[in-house]
């Protein structure tokens, strides 16, 4: 059974940087499309960035473009998520997903009843 575990969450301040990873362990990642999800406080949990087993492209939702990068190396059976530029909107409980499918679809919580999922790591971006 495929367990993840998030780490690489804590308090930065604003424009600053963190690296989240999410280490998985049992069957091997590279036949499962990777998630990102957030969810703040009294929000809705948001899709934030996906990546395909080929890791050929990540898939980004509006507000991480350009500023979250979503990487995979599947001989660590690892992924990353490295957040650039961070807000204080940015603050939320970060979550990794596995999906045993092969692609990304438009909507990043299409998937998201059959996924692993980790415990979550808390990103709290403050001054």
């Amino acid at each position: 059974q495929l367990q993840l575990v998030e780490s690489g969450g804590g308090r930065v301040q604003p424009g600053g940087s963190l690296k989240l990873s999410c280490q998985a362990s049992g069957p091997n990642l590279n036949t499962y499309t990777i998630t990102w999800f957030r969810q703040a406080p009294g929000k809705e949990r948001e899709g934030v960035a996906c990546i395909d087993t080929s890791s050929s492209s990540g898939q980004y939702a509006d507000f991480s473009e350009g500023r979250f990068t979503i990487s995979r190396d599947n001989a660590k059976n690892t992924a990353y998520l490295q957040m650039n530029t961070l807000k204080p909107e940015d603050t939320a409980v970060y979550y990794c997903t596995a999906t045993p499918v092969t692609y990304c679809p438009d909507n990043m919580s299409a998937f998201s009843r059959w996924a692993s999922w980790g415990q979550g790591t808390q990103v709290i971006v403050s001054s």
